[in-house]
């Protein structure tokens, strides 16, 4: 085991801290040790999952103005370990300049980042897998990167057709299985914090696994 490998134990999710912006992917901390990145469109619920992941109120800050925040946020676990920001997209007022840039900037992150270990996608249970959303799966799949799908604000749906829209998510990515996983989730409620911390916590501790299967719909949601 290197200096910089961590060690397989389990991570405390409490103890992020912010470590860094960074308006490019060149200022970004040196790439070593590991780190798991969250994405998803402006308004999917980023930054609650991931404060509701560090029962930390405040730590990964929203926008007012979605689509305004354009930099990648780092917040340390460890020494080596990291959990990442990455700018909301998708969101059609951007111009389409700015649109491209970060389009280009979150692409070479995704194929290019030695340290990344794997992709947190975040999805409104409602709205899944829109055009922006295909696209950067896309991006991940082509890096073989692994996936884990949140169906957020499952909370907004009763339980059948929050259950329908997982299974049917789940369909139409099953060529992918092997890198894709999907649970549902609410950061109001809290449904599916454990799951999600699980999956980070596999990722970021053992070197031996790249993505684990949630088993089934009933354990994920």
């Amino acid at each position: 085991m290197t200096e910089s490998t961590p060690s397989p134990t389990k991570l405390n999710f409490r103890d992020a801290t912010f470590l860094q912006s960074a308006s490019a992917i060149e200022n970004a901390p040196a790439d070593s040790g590991w780190e798991v990145a969250f994405a998803g469109r402006s308004n999917s619920g980023k930054s609650s999952a991931i404060n509701t992941l560090t029962e930390q109120t405040k730590l990964a800050r929203t926008s007012r103005t979605p689509g305004r925040t354009q930099l990648i946020n780092f917040f340390s676990l460890t020494d080596h370990q990291r959990i990442v920001d990455l700018p909301g997209y998708g969101f059609a007022k951007v111009p389409l300049a700015v649109k491209k840039k970060w389009n280009q900037q979150l692409e070479r992150y995704l194929q290019h980042r030695q340290s990344l270990r794997g992709l947190i996608m975040l999805m409104d249970v409602r709205h899944p897998l829109t055009e922006p959303d295909q696209q950067m799966l896309g991006w991940a799949i082509s890096a073989t990167m692994p996936v884990h799908i949140l169906l957020t604000k499952a909370d907004k749906l009763k339980r059948g057709p929050a259950q329908n829209t997982l299974l049917s998510v789940q369909s139409r990515l099953r060529e992918h299985e092997e890198l894709v996983q999907v649970q549902l989730f609410s950061s109001l409620k809290r449904q599916g914090v454990d799951v999600l911390g699980k999956q980070i916590n596999r990722w970021l501790t053992d070197d031996s696994v790249l993505a684990d299967e949630v088993k089934s719909p009933s354990e994920a949601s």
